[in-house]
């Protein structure tokens, strides 16, 4: 993603380590009384999805191949039949599974295949996969053969801390003489342990921007050698079959993502982040850009992979809804193994109701013939939360249940519903020896 676009993925995963450490403070700290237990998940991706990229100027970018034409208007689909893969980030955890059957219910019954969640990149017990809500997913996707289970992992810890350039090469250089190993092989064998060894991996994603310090530009060579290694770590790992996902984000932006390509024995699939940007981009001209969407089809052809689009959604243009059709006629046509739309504000279509010509589009295409005149969703928009950018704090949605009251002789801590959602309840501060009013 482009330095302007440090958007809503720092939000999930800072803000959800942020929370975590916060509730294992007050679980251990004297003087505070939680009226619920905490809840037993260590780390989560917080409110998660992606970063598109910016414009980058036309000149001195290589061009692409010459594109073809683009598809418009596939129209409805009979029974949903022929539909790739879909699904939508809908939240890191437990309640991401959850909304998986109201999504679904939206969309009149329509059988949504894909889960996608985010690991944490701030610490390596979490990209070892030692938080609670890998269970909750790994349930999801065993309940039916044809699933698929799509987890991005971070190549390095503190992977949005700010690391400069000269620090990442080094970093990246010893995850190429493998100082990382047992990490990734911690994380494969806790997989396989949770009975999904067929995740689709997302490792390293969107390296070609500047946001993550598993980003390639400041050493493509040991970015690619770290990338191989990674994966031969975990496909030695006994009962996986991993799927690796190679994905760039749209376009340039700091490096061309064509350097980071870490060769056709190590990568599966090769994806894309495309989310409608930058301003007044049409979305035949993010079809045409150089290192577009165009340029993916024809690179994955030409190294004999599948395509994928594990994050997408509207953002720098609004409530667009022919880019919402362009991209579903796109993956119609080119049948890509899965894809996840970023559902929150501003990405989304279920519950970010300030879309709703998008919302009509995306229903009008994906929605099972039977699906009811009147879409029914959550009613407050699901906004993602960070520690470094401003932003509104994510609403649990209406379905949720009112937390208890604090106990007499204590006094409530805001923290806001969110948090309070997380960690299982409202937090108190006991205020013994003080009369109660």
């Amino acid at each position: 993603m482009a330095p302007q676009q440090s958007r809503a993925r720092s939000r999930r995963l800072a803000v959800v380590a942020a929370a975590v450490a916060a509730s294992a403070a007050f679980a251990s700290g004297t003087g505070f009384a939680a009226s619920d237990p905490v809840h037993p998940s260590t780390t989560a991706a917080a409110v998660r999805p992606a970063t598109p990229k910016s414009a980058t100027p036309q000149s001195a970018i290589p061009k692409s191949a010459t594109p073809r034409s683009v598809a418009r208007n596939p129209g409805p689909r009979q029974a949903g039949k022929g539909v790739p893969a879909f699904g939508a980030y809908l939240d890191y955890g437990a309640l991401g599974v959850d909304r998986i059957a109201g999504f679904s219910n939206w969309l009149g019954g329509a059988e949504v295949r894909v889960g996608h969640t985010y690991l944490p990149g701030d610490m390596w017990s979490n990209i070892e996969g030692d938080v609670g809500f890998l269970g909750a997913w790994a349930d999801w996707r065993r309940q039916k053969s044809d699933r698929i289970f799509v987890l991005n992992v971070p190549m390095l810890e503190h992977n949005e801390a700010g690391v400069p350039d000269e620090q990442v090469r080094q970093l990246l250089r010893l995850g190429a003489a493998g100082q990382f190993d047992h990490h990734f092989r911690a994380l494969a064998e806790r997989l396989v342990a949770l009975k999904v060894p067929d995740t689709v991996i997302v490792l390293g994603w969107e390296m070609n921007g500047t946001t993550y310090t598993h980003r390639c530009a400041p050493d493509p060579e040991a970015w690619k050698q770290y990338w191989n290694r990674i994966v031969t770590t975990m496909r030695s790992v006994p009962g996986q079959r991993f799927r690796f996902d190679f994905t760039p984000s749209r376009g340039r932006d700091a490096v061309p993502w064509t350097q980071c390509y870490p060769g056709d024995a190590t990568v599966d699939i090769i994806g894309m982040d495309s989310y409608d940007q930058p301003s007044g981009l049409s979305f035949d001209e993010q079809v045409k850009e150089p290192y577009g969407l165009q340029e993916q089809v024809d690179f994955a052809r030409a190294h004999g992979k599948p395509v994928s689009y594990p994050e997408w959604g509207l953002f720098r243009n609004g409530d667009n809804a022919a880019y919402m059709r362009g991209m579903l006629a796109w993956m119609d046509e080119h049948r890509p193994v899965y894809n996840t739309l970023t559902d929150y504000c501003p990405h989304g279509v279920w519950q970010c109701p300030g879309n709703p010509a998008s919302s009509a589009a995306y229903r009008a295409l994906l929605a099972s013939p039977t699906a009811q005149t009147t879409p029914t969703g959550p009613t407050t928009p699901v906004t993602p939360t960070t520690p470094t950018v401003p932003t509104v704090v994510p609403t649990v949605p209406p379905a949720e249940l009112p937390a208890p009251e604090p106990g007499v002789g204590c006094l409530p801590l805001e923290l806001g519903d969110w948090i309070e959602h997380w960690i299982g309840g409202k937090i108190c501060t006991r205020i013994g020896g003080l009369p109660r009013a």
